[in-house]
């Protein structure tokens, strides 16, 4: 199996902490390949960053899908996930989704831990979007700056354990999710240090899309997430063009 890990944003730095998570998930046999966004910002907290960063997932996705069997989109929420899902042959996941998904399988309430204040709306915005703003806790931010992304777990560690805590004893959450590229892994070193279970994205993406390929459910060709309609286009990169013109390489599922 081989898994697509999509990093749509700049930073190397939080690639190789994506891709660190994501192999110590996968089951044994899974290869995994990682992208990081040729354009766009360090890290994603706006929405107007995520327009950016979903163009970018766009990109990377129709340039390297073809003999790959699912696209993961790393970062915290999915920017260009619903699109991707209705152009490409393979399945395609992302970060919250599957954090979401899994933290439903664990409890009632969740709370999500985020990097920054300023992503807090949106994220409740991706948590509505996805039809479970009845189950939304809480989210909790850090609001001290951020000297460098790939250092938020360092840096900010018993900042973002009390953020954690303090969602469960004040805000009645069952599971915690961290939130983002820059928390992969933080999961690992909080498991069993806090009274409930703690979510990571990158891991449940990574599970999640085995699950999906094991069970073939197949690629949908009628409703609304069935391939875009052919029509013409300009401007585009090369390998966009032939994924909107239905003849980009077959995948090997």
């Amino acid at each position: 199996m081989r898994l697509l890990v999509l990093n749509p944003n700049i930073s190397e730095s939080v690639t190789a902490l994506i891709g660190a998570e994501a192999r110590r998930s996968a089951s044994p046999g899974t290869d995994i390949t990682l992208r990081t966004a040729p354009l766009g910002v360090a890290y994603i907290e706006t929405r107007f960053e995520a327009l950016i960063g979903a163009y970018a997932a766009a990109q990377m996705a129709a340039e390297d899908h073809a003999w790959h069997d699912a696209v993961i989109v790393a970062a915290f929420g999915d920017p260009g996930l619903a699109g991707l899902r209705e152009a490409l042959p393979i399945p395609v996941l992302g970060m919250t989704e599957s954090a979401l998904a899994s933290a439903c399988l664990l409890g009632q309430r969740f709370s999500i831990i985020a990097i920054s204040q300023r992503i807090q709306s949106w994220y409740r915005e991706v948590v509505q979007a996805n039809g479970l703003a009845g189950r939304l806790a809480s989210i909790r931010a850090l609001d001290q700056p951020l000297a460098r992304i790939d250092q938020v777990q360092g840096d900010h560690a018993q900042a973002l354990r009390m953020l954690c805590e303090r969602a469960v004893a004040e805000d009645g959450a069952d599971v915690i999710v961290l939130a983002g590229a820059p928390l992969a892994g933080l999961a690992r070193s909080l498991h069993g240090q806090l009274p409930v279970p703690v979510v990571d994205g990158v891991s449940s993406a990574v599970r999640h899309a085995e699950s999906l390929v094991a069970l073939q459910p197949g690629k949908a060709v009628a409703g609304s997430f069935a391939r875009p309609p052919r029509k013409p286009h300009r401007g585009l990169p090369e390998a966009l063009a032939r994924l909107l013109d239905g003849t980009s390489d077959q995948t090997a599922v």
